[in-house]
């Protein structure tokens, strides 16, 4: 009897001491409406090629300003939205919103995603356009399988995902706005809403 209280107080401390190194109240619904906004962003932006005249896009070019701006608005909505629902959720479970876990899923998350950001700037500045889908795969994929050790593990696997697609992006290159639509609007639905299942219903 003793030793079964034993492994139970065990249990228990550990379970105290894994909730205390992670921060649990992201929202999946946020991660829904970031895959919504990015599924119109994706659209607007098929439509301005569509009707642009000729295959390339110059950097000098309105089209391709529209382009940027339109993919600048969707990582801010993105960005705003699951800022206001982590906040929200973070009230509701009583978790602080900026403990020493969250600073710590910031940081790792945004290392890789502000590198690659860096990056897909350098890309679009030499006019390597046809790289800036794969590559912005394929940090934020990093970004989330580095960040997932301080969160839920679904991150990790959206990571995973996202490195996977943006990989395939490389391979298939005349497709890269196939797989940015399948890599943040389609996964981020997919995952967010398996989120929202597991733990936000609660």
């Amino acid at each position: 009897m003793e030793n079964k209280d034993y492994l139970g107080d065990l249990k228990e401390i550990k379970d105290l001491m894994s909730k205390s190194s992670q921060f649990i109240s992201l929202s999946g619904l946020s991660g829904i409406l970031a895959g919504i906004y990015a599924l119109i962003g994706a659209f607007y932006v098929n439509y301005l090629i569509e009707n642009h005249q000729g295959y390339y896009i110059t950097l000098e070019s309105y089209t391709f300003e529209l382009i940027v701006l339109t993919a600048f608005v969707v990582l801010v909505a993105s960005l705003v939205t699951a800022y206001i629902m982590t906040v929200n959720k973070a009230k509701k479970v009583g978790e602080n919103m900026w403990n020493a876990s969250s600073r710590r899923l910031l940081i790792n998350f945004a290392i890789p995603l502000v590198t690659g950001g860096i990056f897909a700037l350098l890309l679009l500045r030499h006019g390597y356009y046809g790289l800036i889908a794969p590559i912005t795969l394929l940090f934020y994929g990093l970004a989330c399988v580095n960040a997932s050790k301080y969160t839920l593990r679904d991150v990790r696997y959206l990571g995973v995902t996202e490195i996977i697609l943006g990989l395939l992006a490389v391979e298939f290159s005349g497709y890269g706005l196939h797989f940015w639509v399948l890599g943040f609007g389609v996964c981020h639905i997919l995952y967010g809403g398996m989120m929202y299942y597991k733990y936000d219903r609660k």
